[in-house]
């Protein structure tokens, strides 16, 4: 119908006369009421950021010369960390003399990279900054999701 008529008839029923397709030919328009229709799209927005879960970067510290224990121990935080779906800079850092073997620290990072290669890939290769040597992790989404049914599985038979 034309736009006039439109009009009227939206003036008439006490409502508002919106643009929805403004690229269709001819533009399609609907009768509605625009103060809840922006009501319901921020809620709809609100919910989706609600499902949605920020991948953050944790970091996890390591220095060249780390006990076996403790490498295992920092290996399943890291575990933890990639499965809770962020992703994790593994850093190590190098003091006085150390700072000449970084070869050391190379072999490290390889080691817990070796160790978490069914849950992470590398994202970034090592690079080294100063007295420092970095290596970003990200989760495989496969891990992340087994990860979360599993959380889900637990929920319910908490509730029964």
């Amino acid at each position: 119908m034309p736009l006039y008529q439109a009009r009227e008839f939206a003036k008439k029923q006490g409502l508002d006369l919106v643009e929805v397709a403004p690229m269709a030919v001819p533009p399609v328009c609907r009768l509605m009421d625009y103060g809840k229709f922006k009501y319901q799209q921020t809620r709809k927005e609100r919910e989706t950021k609600k499902t949605q879960k920020l991948s953050l970067l944790r970091e996890v510290r390591l220095r060249p010369k780390i006990g076996e224990h403790d490498f295992e121990a920092k290996a399943r935080a890291a575990k933890r960390l990639l499965e809770g779906g962020d992703k994790v800079k593994l850093t190590i850092m190098f003091r006085g003399r150390e700072n000449a073997h970084p070869e050391l620290g190379l072999r490290l990072l390889e080691k817990m990279s070796d160790s978490l290669k069914e849950i992470a890939s590398i994202e970034r290769q090592p690079i080294k900054e100063g007295a420092r040597l970095h290596l970003i992790l990200v989760p495989q989404p496969s891990a992340v999701k087994t990860k979360v049914k599993e959380e889900e599985k637990q929920e319910e038979d908490a509730k029964t």
